[in-house]
């Protein structure tokens, strides 16, 4: 199942109210959100629970902060949560200023956020 498409829309009119230097790309089986060429956001679908999940990358000082939040939970792809990052159920994000908190974590994070190394191409040969 692919993303959810009006999701991608809501975060994409709050990105554009923000001012954030922003493009999406197509990753990990959803939607991300890059700003300022770093990850800051996407849309997740969680086949064992049947949703998409909000995936926030707010920072180990924020994460701490809303870790017992409703709907928050540590983001976990291999068994190992990713510090810095969390995901969050549609619950929490229902509401637009309930998106709008969780997405202004994130680009308040993102200037501090270190960018991933880009990776050299491989030679043709």
């Amino acid at each position: 199942m692919a993303y959810d498409e009006f999701l991608a829309d809501r975060i994409n009119n709050i990105m554009k109210e923000r001012n954030a230097n922003y493009f999406t790309k197509k990753m990990m089986g959803g939607l991300i959100f890059m700003v300022n060429d770093k990850m800051a956001c996407g849309i997740h679908y969680d086949k064992k629970k049947e949703t998409d999940l909000l995936m926030a990358r707010i920072g180990p000082d924020a994460s701490e902060v809303v870790k017992d939040k409703p709907g928050c939970h540590p983001m976990d792809f291999t068994g190992r949560p990713m510090k810095g990052y969390v995901f969050i159920t549609p619950d929490a994000y229902d509401m637009d200023e309930d998106l709008e908190y969780w997405l202004d974590l994130c680009l308040a994070y993102n200037p501090l956020a270190k960018a991933s190394k880009k990776r050299k191409p491989k030679p043709k040969g």
